[in-house]
C-alpha cells in the first residue's frame, strides 16, 4: 500500500504562513545549493495532494512545473469545479475517498504539501504515514497554524533529526500504528 507523506516548513511555534498567506519567512532560511531533502523527497513520489490556496500560491511565485512536471499527477483539492490541466486535477469530492483510492492504487509514494485545511482533514482521519517538518528558527506570533485543534491524538515515532548551518532544524516521524 501506498503511504502518504507530508513535506513542510514551519515556524519555531507552529505557523506554516504569516497572515495573507504570506510565505516570506522561508526566505531566512534560502541558501543556494541547500534544498534540505526535498528533490530526494520527490524522487520517490509520483501524486500531489495540495490545497486549491497553496497551489495558486506556487503557481503565482514559482510556476506550474513546480508540481505538474509530466511525470505525477497533481490532486488540487478545491470547493469550485475546474477543467483538468496537465496531468492536475482539481478535485471536489471526499478528500477521505480520495486518499483512500489513491493508497491502494499501484504507484510511489503521495504527497500532500498542504495547505493547513487539507492536511488537518488528513490528520483528523489519520491518514498521514509520514511527516517531514522543518522548523524555520523564528516565532511569527501569528498566522496559520499547522496544527489545528479537535483532532484525534496520534503518536509518532522519531525516524530522524537534521540540523542546518541556516539554523533550520528538520523531524522525520512515522505514524504508530
Amino acid at each position: 500500500m501506498r503511504k502518504i507523506s507530508l513535506f513542510i516548513a514551519m515556524s519555531l511555534d507552529g505557523y506554516i504562513a504569516k497572515p495573507n498567506d504570506d510565505l516570506s519567512f522561508l526566505k531566512l532560511v534560502e541558501k543556494v545549493g541547500e534544498d534540505y531533502g526535498y528533490a530526494e523527497f520527490t524522487s520517490k513520489i509520483d501524486t500531489i495532494i495540495i490545497g486549491r490556496k497553496t497551489y495558486d500560491y506556487v503557481l503565482k511565485n514559482v510556476g506550474l512545473s513546480h508540481y505538474d512536471n509530466g511525470q505525477r499527477d497533481v490532486y488540487v483539492i478545491t470547493r469550485t469545479e475546474r477543467p483538468k490541466v496537465g496531468r492536475t486535477t482539481f478535485y471536489t469530492g471526499s478528500l477521505t475517498k480520495l486518499i483512500n483510492r489513491l493508497k491502494l492504487e499501484k504507484g510511489e509514494n503521495i504527497y500532500c504539501d498542504g495547505g493547513a485545511e487539507v492536511i488537518n482533514e488528513l490528520l483528523r482521519y489519520d491518514l498521514i504515514d509520514e511527516f517531514t517538518i522543518s522548523i524555520v528558527p523564528v516565532l511569527l506570533g501569528n498566522g496559520i497554524r499547522l496544527f489545528k485543534d479537535n483532532r484525534p491524538e496520534q503518536t509518532l515515532e522519531l525516524l530522524n533529526v537534521k540540523t542546518f548551518e541556516t539554523g533550520l532544524t528538520q523531524l522525520h516521524y512515522k505514524r504508530k500504528k
